[in-house]
């Protein structure tokens, strides 16, 4: 089993950024690929960014985020960040950690589908 815990979320104006964090612990040695998702109320989860991590790293960003989000991992901490830059209102949503075995494409990597672990999701707020 593997456990993730979300944290970092908060309100923030448009055009401020937020880092968010993902807790992860457990059996994680088995997993390799960590994705962050976001949820709208009434809107179907979809995928933001992920992380595919076996010694080399190679990341995917949904378009609406890239040049904007920044996924990394620290390994020795077991954490999975996400660096949100530039935030506006479609921004808003609770946002999630998940992880998998596996995603080799940006399809794998970006849809919720066979993500194998949850955490709860942090809240982010984007005001005008």
């Amino acid at each position: 089993q593997v456990q993730l815990v979300e944290s970092g979320g908060g309100s923030v104006q448009a055009g401020g950024s937020l880092r968010l964090s993902c807790a992860a612990s457990g059996r994680t040695g088995a997993q390799n690929c960590w994705g962050w998702f976001r949820q709208a109320p009434g809107a179907k989860r979809e995928g933001v960014a992920a992380l595919m991590y076996t010694g080399d790293t190679i990341t995917y960003y949904h378009d609406s985020v890239k040049g904007r989000f920044t996924i990394t991992k620290d390994t020795a901490k077991n954490t999975i960040y996400l660096q949100m830059d530039s935030l506006n209102l479609d921004d808003t949503a609770m946002y999630f950690c998940a992880a998998r075995v596996y995603c080799m494409t940006t399809a794998q990597a970006l849809s919720p589908t066979n993500y194998d672990y949850w955490g709860r999701g942090t809240q982010v707020t984007v005001s005008s």
